[in-house]
């Protein structure tokens, strides 16, 4: 069989994480009309079926990455630390472009990007100290982009989104537009909302990966815990819910996640059960007190709709009724503070849990 990780990179609004979730078959991501809604690389897992005289069986480790933008505070450097991070570990990458919008791309200031020290093969690091004399702003982040790529020794899809939006006529200049910058290895345009093209994406992407063996169980389509994923439903729900800065100044973390013992199994015969209750208790970060205000509307208003929307896609992810309870703390400019915006990745929060369920030792044996 087949195995590979494939990394998706875009500009924010691309289209990744709603591609993402159409490719397994299941909401991986959250997504919404506002930019910047991922903020963490999420693995979402396909198995291919062999089919015969095309292609044989296949794991696709799809990772979605933040999307590329000019970071203006510590948790957008973090963001762009994900896609560095995702570009570590891929044999293939897939390049988003939305096909609705203007794309802005100048070739010399491509080549003028910033070369800073690497992680790996072709990946800067963004956290080494930038050279004297080098260009630090971005001329516009589509050729941040074209510039991170340039740097890649795999294969590059050039994925065209959003196609059930445009006239197929406009498609061609912007495929020119493009293939003057970068020699794709495959063009392919799609709609996600309606399954276009996805076929022949997954197909072409089986081509192009390597022999190898699985990296997770058949039926696992996600590395994300549920913990994870129940506080990105939460703040989708934030985002769907409010408006102006608020979406982006606000950070959720699960203070508690009590799973009920399975249920007995009802008697032949016997009323059915009532599915089992999930208590969670979730914190609402934001930045100022007034964005707390917003958070919590009149009377408690506007934060009643955003636990009724959130308990609800939480209910359907776990197959559970849920108690869901949220509050909201002011935390100011927790942005800016890297130890704050390392705490909220679901990786150093399993560690952090993990901690804390070890047995400290007595004093006198730690002397």
């Amino acid at each position: 069989m087949k195995s590979g990780f494939v990394a998706i990179l875009g500009r924010p609004n691309s289209g990744k994480s709603t591609l993402l979730n159409a490719l397994t078959g299941e909401k991986v991501a959250i997504v919404s009309a506002k930019p910047q809604t991922t903020r963490n690389r999420i693995a979402g897992v396909v198995e291919i079926p062999v089919r015969k005289g095309i292609h044989p069986a296949a794991q696709i480790v799809f990772v979605d990455t933040p999307g590329v933008h000019k970071p203006g505070s510590q948790l957008d450097r973090r963001m762009l630390q994900e896609v560095y991070e995702a570009l570590e570990t891929r044999d293939l990458v897939l390049v988003l472009m939305d096909s609705t919008r203007r794309v802005q791309l100048e070739e010399a200031a491509i080549l003028r990007v910033p070369q800073v020290p690497s992680l790996g093969p072709g990946i800067p690091d963004p956290s080494a100290p930038t050279p004297k004399h080098e260009r630090t702003n971005w001329a516009s982040e589509d050729e941040f982009l074209f510039g991170l790529i340039r740097k890649l020794d795999c294969p590059v899809f050039l994925v065209l989104t959003k196609i059930d939006l445009v006239p197929k006529d406009r498609l061609l200049p912007l495929i020119d537009t493009l293939t003057r910058q970068f020699s794709f290895a495959q063009i392919i345009p799609v709609s996600a909302r309606k399954r276009d093209g996805l076929d022949l994406l997954v197909r072409k992407i089986v081509e192009a990966l390597p022999v190898g063996e699985r990296y997770y169980p058949k039926d696992q389509y996600t590395d994300q815990p549920q913990r994870f994923m129940v506080a990105e439903l939460i703040r989708e729900s934030i985002l769907v819910e409010t408006g102006e800065e608020v979406p982006y100044a606000s950070a959720v973390v699960i203070e508690q996640f009590e799973e009920p013992e399975p249920a007995a199994p009802s008697k032949k015969g016997a009323a059915p059960t009532r599915l089992p209750l999930t208590r969670i208790a979730a914190a609402i970060y934001c930045e100022r007190d007034g964005q707390k205000a917003i958070l919590i509307g009149k009377g408690g208003a506007k934060l009643k709709e955003i636990g009724t929307g959130a308990r609800r896609q939480i209910e359907s992810l776990l197959g559970a009724r849920v108690y869901l309870e949220l509050h909201v703390i002011v935390e100011p400019n927790w942005r800016e503070s890297k130890s704050f915006v390392e705490s909220l990745d679901w990786r150093n929060q399993l560690e952090r849990l993990a901690g804390d369920q070890v047995t400290e030792k007595p004093i006198d044996e730690e002397k």
